[in-house]
């Protein structure tokens, strides 16, 4: 039986497939852009000069130290990078680090933004914005930070290494599992929910054994889009505040961290949230959700437990203090010690506490 539901469509047009970078001329212009400041991070330097030599007189410059968690201060280097180029819009190309940077000059300045993923991360489909200052990273929700177009071109993926397209992937997933049981959960978002992490589910295995799969990297890209539209739609619970705690506090890798993180706060909530946990069970199928989810992880290859990313055994209690402070909406209510003990799991790298 289907009850009451608000959905609310963001607005941003999407333009997916093969050699559609080959677009991005015509999208600046669509958007009115004259003077394009394309940014990128340190490792896809070459990518971002590529695609300045395309944009030739569209492109204003070039800013390339996008940096995980976007930390204000890099924000503040790129505004006047922006200013001193007098650039009219920014294309981002690269992951969550890059159009997390887009968005907060977007945020600052009400520049346009065209968005060009090369990972799964789903930030360009969200209008949410996750900043770190002192330590402490803070999300905000704000249509000013949601980009207008986004271009997916499944062949600059193809060079995403497998290891990064498996944590990529599952942090996308993360994205979708939420939203299953999320305050502002709706049919619309749950059937696209449930396909983005059937499509992701299905396309890492193969991706993970042969590389260079297009119609597996088509169907991962596929599903992130659909797991990023989830992310932008509906609210996020424990899972992504335990995330950007950690990401905050640790400066730990970010789709390591959700797909380390993501089995364990799925267990979490299982009993508060029967129905989505079923659901994502049916999606990777598996007879239950945490259990399928940790079972994935470890059949790609990645790792599995926070201290293997750089997080020490003495945060674990901060993180728990620091995990119900300014809380997310939640199926279950926050209780700290289980929190720590989710934690602790997460760090030592052992199998969610599945009921």
């Amino acid at each position: 039986m289907i009850g009451s539901f608000t959905y609310e469509s963001l607005p941003c047009r999407v333009v997916f497939g093969s050699g559609t970078l080959g677009t991005v001329n015509a999208e600046v212009r669509r958007l009115g852009g004259k003077r394009a400041l394309v940014l990128t991070s340190s490792q896809q330097m070459t990518q971002g000069v590529s695609l300045a030599d395309e944009l030739g007189s569209l492109c204003a410059g070039i800013f390339s130290d996008a940096t995980m968690h976007t930390p204000v201060e890099v924000t503040e280097r790129a505004l006047t990078a922006l200013r001193t180029c007098q650039a009219d819009c920014v294309i981002s190309l690269g992951g969550g680090s890059t159009i997390g940077l887009g968005k907060a000059l977007a945020l600052r300045t009400g520049v346009n933004q065209l968005c060009i993923p090369t990972t799964y991360a789903g930030s360009e489909m969200t209008p949410i914005l996750g900043e770190t200052r002192d330590g402490r990273k803070t999300a905000l929700r704000s249509a000013a930070v949601l980009p207008e177009t986004v271009v997916y071109d499944v062949d600059l993926t193809m060079t995403l290494p497998a290891k990064l397209a498996a944590t990529s992937g599952i942090n996308a997933i993360a994205h979708a599992a939420e939203a299953l049981y999320a305050q502002e959960a709706n049919p619309v978002i749950s059937l696209m929910a449930e396909e983005g992490i059937r499509a992701l589910a299905h396309a890492l295995p193969v991706i993970a054994v042969t590389s260079d799969d297009h119609d597996a990297r088509t169907e991962a890209l596929y599903g992130a889009w659909f797991c990023g539209v989830c992310l932008g739609t509906v609210g996020m619970a424990l899972h992504h505040k335990l995330c950007h705690v950690l990401g905050g506090r640790f400066d730990l890798p970010h789709s390591e961290m959700h797909a380390i993180v993501l089995p364990h706060a799925l267990a979490y909530n299982a009993a508060a949230a029967p129905d989505a946990a079923a659901r994502i069970a049916k999606a990777v199928d598996a007879n239950n959700a945490a259990a399928g989810l940790f079972d994935l992880s470890r059949r790609l290859g990645t790792k599995r437990g926070l201290r293997e990313i750089g997080m020490p055994e003495d945060g674990i209690d901060r993180a728990a203090d620091l995990a119900i402070v300014d809380a997310y909406w939640n199926p279950r209510s926050l209780e700290r010690d289980a929190i720590r003990d989710l934690i602790a799991r997460a760090w030592a790298g052992e199998p969610p506490a599945v009921p």
